[in-house]
């Protein structure tokens, strides 16, 4: 985990090709089964709350690939396809994509379709997408600051990898995982589902999860980040844990 500048361009370019044109077909996939699964549940493209949503993700995803593409392609290739994952981090990453990107929104996309939430002030909503937008932008911050960022949780000892002390892991130890729970907990409010909550809180518990026992992992298996892990003491709220 080390500034994207710093990385060490192990892989061959046609591979890094190949692997980022991989993952921008991932990315393309999954906002088109997003579309389908708010706008066919919700019955209706006229839903303003889901086109603000899909529009903070699209831009998120487009700002990230600005930077990432300019300062660490290896990354995003190495994002579409990690080399190896541990095992609990299938089940764990698996239950937590699952979470993220199908049960809440089309949990979401059913309770505006059939009303089963009680109306709130649009206010809520509009915070909630300022949270959203927030947690993407700290995600974001750790991505583009730490050029091992990986989908998986693992060693990347075929690109050397290291500890990253820059950016936002100056001031906790998973940046990343604050975004991410940040997300999954701001999309049922701005889509306006009480009832989408029920999912996306044990999402945000899995990323609690993942980071305990990714942290643990890195401990044990990083050279360094015993030592970085002293000088900052908490995993994901500063004064906390």
């Amino acid at each position: 985990m080390s500034s994207a500048h710093q990385i060490q361009a192990t892989q061959g370019q046609p591979s890094v090709t190949r692997g980022i044109i991989k993952r921008a077909v991932q990315i393309l996939s999954m906002f088109v089964i997003l579309g389908l699964e708010l706008f066919l549940g919700a019955g209706q493209l006229n839903w303003w709350a889901a086109w603000i949503y899909l529009g903070i993700s699209l831009l998120s995803v487009a700002v990230n690939a600005v930077f990432m593409l300019r300062t660490s392609p290896e990354t995003v290739a190495e994002r579409a396809q990690p080399k190896e994952v541990k095992g609990w981090d299938r089940w764990i990453g698996g239950a937590w994509l699952i979470g993220q990107y199908f049960l809440v929104p089309l949990v979401a996309a059913l309770d505006y379709r059939f009303g089963w939430s009680r109306q709130y002030a649009m206010g809520w909503q509009v915070l909630a997408a300022i949270g959203y937008a927030l947690g993407l932008a700290l995600t974001g911050w750790a991505m583009i600051s730490n050029a091992y960022f990986s989908t998986a949780v693992r060693i990347q000892s075929e690109r050397g990898h290291a500890v990253c002390t820059s950016g936002p892991y100056r001031y906790i130890r998973h940046p990343g995982y604050v975004g991410f729970f940040t997300q999954v907990l701001s999309v049922p409010l701005l889509l306006g589902s009480l009832w989408a909550m029920l999912f996306a809180i044990p999402a945000g518990v899995l990323m609690v999860i993942r980071t305990s026992l990714e942290d643990r992992m890195l401990q044990d298996e990083l050279p360094g980040y015993k030592e970085y892990a002293q000088k900052v003491r908490y995993r994901l709220i500063p004064g906390i844990w």
